[in-house]
């Protein structure tokens, strides 16, 4: 990920996020982070990803 995500005040349409531990989470399941990472390269299933954007709160 090219440098950390910024919180924006408006949520990031089109992501649904339900953890709400974390620091890009807005109520109503949504996500104010602009930009998101997802990981785990060769992954075969949605188990084996991660989301590196996650920063507890």
């Amino acid at each position: 990920m090219t440098g950390r995500a910024q919180k924006m005040s408006q949520p990031n349409g089109g992501i649904k996020c339900v953890v709400n531990t974390c620091h890009y989470y807005g109520q109503g399941d949504h996500c104010y982070a602009d930009k998101i990472e997802v990981q785990s390269p060769n992954a075969k299933t949605s188990d084996m990803t991660d989301c590196t954007t996650f920063t507890p709160e």
